[in-house]
């Protein structure tokens, strides 16, 4: 399968994911829990299944949809989204898509968010494992406090090089310093 195809085949997974979503009754018992879920033949062939859950309250909630669509020549994607929301104003999300092929290969790109009132994050990073079983992937990570304070951080591993991490902090005025350590 080449890549045009696996890009075609995520997108009509994100797509299946979001028709899923719009088009089943979300009914929330007493407690405000909803959930939902399918399973069905598609048009590639394969199989394709859904499910979606959650909880509704004042001034809070989430929500979590996964989907899985095979094509029925070997090739799997695989993507969820999920979001949140504090009684605080605390928001935070994170959405992920895996794709196999036939032949083994494994790509997955995922990111993230959460914003509040102590400071904001945001990480996205992809993944890979070709044919041959080589792999690499990396992830990129901000963060900044409600005073201003940042960290910048970003971490790749391939085989043969190895892992590398830099990462760079600085205060609320800008200016580069010393990185807490764990």
């Amino acid at each position: 399968m080449n890549m045009h195809k696996i890009s075609r085949f995520t997108r009509t997974l994100a797509i299946l994911v979001l028709g899923f979503v719009l088009c089943i009754p979300l009914q929330a018992d007493a407690g405000g829990r909803f959930s939902a879920r399918g399973f069905h033949g598609n048009a590639a062939g394969g199989l394709t299944h859904s499910r979606a859950s959650g909880f509704r309250a004042p001034n809070a909630g989430s929500f979590r949809t996964r989907s899985m669509s095979t094509d029925g020549q070997g090739n799997v994607a695989a993507g969820s989204i999920s979001s949140f929301r504090t009684p605080a104003g605390t928001i935070g999300g994170r959405g992920g898509v895996t794709t196999r092929t036939s032949d083994g290969t494994v790509n997955h790109q995922s990111g993230m968010a959460v914003s509040g009132s102590m400071g904001s994050v945001q990480s996205q990073g992809d993944f890979s494992k070709a044919s041959d079983g080589t792999v690499s992937g990396s992830r990129n990570t901000n963060a900044q406090s409600q005073s201003g304070a940042s960290y910048q951080g970003q971490t790749s591993y391939s085989t043969g090089s190895g892992l590398t991490h830099t990462g760079t902090c600085t205060d609320a005025n800008g200016n580069p310093v010393t990185c807490p350590q764990r």
